[in-house]
């Protein structure tokens, strides 16, 4: 994988891209970056997805389809996460790459106009949106949290962290609540996207083969316009858990759901970073992991059952499927199996199964252009990029005795189970 090049474009606004002979996509992504706040989450998740549907240029979804399909079918997109603390508004274009254009056309340059059109000058008047547009995205956002309440594996898990940060801002969801969605206004959201242009950290990242100072440029002329005063974005990691918090919801539902989380006490800089990750995978990442041959095939004790590792808020979330009778069991086992890690119980088919899942997966992501974009993207927040190479001779050079270190830094903080009302056969 190629390096990532970094610039400074203005007060905290970087331009990081990479060059990639490989594809003849390319993509350009602008990463708004602001504290998740129960204040701002709802109305930036909505300003996302109204700010991708016209601009001042195309000022409605037809105009702006058609100036898309003239650049060779180009695609705009949006999206909003959480990173630790932070909500990341982003904003995508991707298009072919400039060598496949006509008369020497400039793709990329066309795009980041387009993504700047988007960003700076939406489709505003009588100092507000469209009421229109933003009642469409609204019923859009609005259905996305219907169907993430839908699917119970999602629903258990956003719980889980509800409950298990409760004290902490990364509790919030990342769209907010839908009483927050449904109060937002045309007026109030125009003051919105004035505080988030002033304020938001912003990250470039762009992939392709295009020279990318044409890029750089357009961002950085449209940036030296704007007054900023970004704001400081901190992310609070809680070490250890004191006591173990439990909560239990029923519903009707087809599988009770059992998920399990960790305080780990390691989180990005953390010299064990590396260690925590691979530790990770051993009980519950791979096909060859703890929880997936023993408790789920050897047991039998639940459907699914997988660990995952937050490294950005040192957390480690176990998330199973189960039927309502093998819950208490399912839990049990689970432990076991973490028990058997902090006590050495661990072989070296596990160790070495687990470096090259990890590995396999890394490799994965130089596939494709928005593979490599999400890779970089991840990184935002360590302090340093780090290629795949670098990455996986970290997870390779990671020790049995680490990883045995790494186990005994966890500690249980909330088991969350989603019961199956009684009655209702699974």
């Amino acid at each position: 994988m190629s390096n990532i090049n970094r610039q400074r474009l203005a007060d905290n606004v970087y331009f990081n891209s990479v060059r990639d002979s490989r594809f003849k996509t390319m993509k350009l992504s602008a990463n708004l970056i602001v504290p998740l706040s129960e204040k701002t989450a709802s109305a930036n998740a909505l300003l996302a997805g109204v700010l991708s549907r016209s601009c001042e240029k195309y000022p409605d979804f037809t105009a702006l389809s058609k100036k898309l399909s003239s650049l060779y079918g180009a695609d705009l997109t949006v999206n909003v996460t959480k990173a630790g603390d932070r909500q990341v508004i982003t904003i995508s274009a991707s298009g072919i790459d400039d060598r496949y254009a006509l008369d020497n056309e400039s793709i990329t340059e066309e795009l980041s106009l387009l993504l700047c059109s988007a960003i700076f000058e939406p489709n505003i008047k009588d100092g507000k949106f469209a009421d229109g547009e933003v009642e469409q995205e609204r019923r859009q956002l609005l259905e996305v949290i219907d169907s993430e309440f839908n699917d119970k594996r999602i629903y258990a898990n956003s719980q889980l962290i509800k409950n298990m940060c409760a004290d902490e801002v990364y509790g919030i969801k990342r769209y907010g609540t839908v009483g927050q969605i449904n109060a937002v206004t045309p007026v109030s959201l125009y003051e919105t996207w004035q505080e988030l242009l002033k304020t938001a950290t912003v990250e470039i990242i762009y992939v392709g083969d295009s020279e990318p100072d044409k890029a750089a440029e357009v961002f950085k002329n449209t940036f030296s316009k704007v007054g900023r005063a970004p704001q400081k974005i901190s992310n609070t990691v809680v070490r250890s858990a004191d006591k173990v918090k439990r909560v239990t919801e029923e519903m009707e539902l087809s599988q009770s759901k059992l998920v399990m989380g960790f305080r780990t006490g390691i989180a990005t800089g953390d010299s064990d970073c590396a260690a925590a990750s691979l530790m990770c995978a051993v009980l519950g990442g791979t096909a060859s992991s703890k929880l997936f041959c023993n408790v789920r095939e050897k047991q039998s004790l639940c459907y699914y059952c997988s660990s995952r590792f937050d490294r950005q808020k040192g957390i480690m979330i176990v998330d199973s499927g189960v039927e309502g009778d093998n819950i208490e069991k399912a839990e049990q086992g689970i432990l076991k199996e973490i028990e058997d890690m902090k006590n050495g119980n661990i072989s070296d088919f596990e160790i070495e199964s687990a470096k090259m899942a990890v590995v396999n997966a890394y490799r994965s992501s130089n596939d494709t252009v928005s593979g490599i974009e999400n890779w970089y993207a991840s990184q935002l927040f360590d302090g340093k990029f780090k290629t795949i190479e670098e990455r996986s001779e970290e997870i390779n050079n990671v020790t049995k005795e680490e990883i045995i270190r790494a186990a005994n830094k966890l500690t249980p903080d909330t088991i969350y189970v989603l019961k199956n009302t009684q009655g209702v056969k699974e």
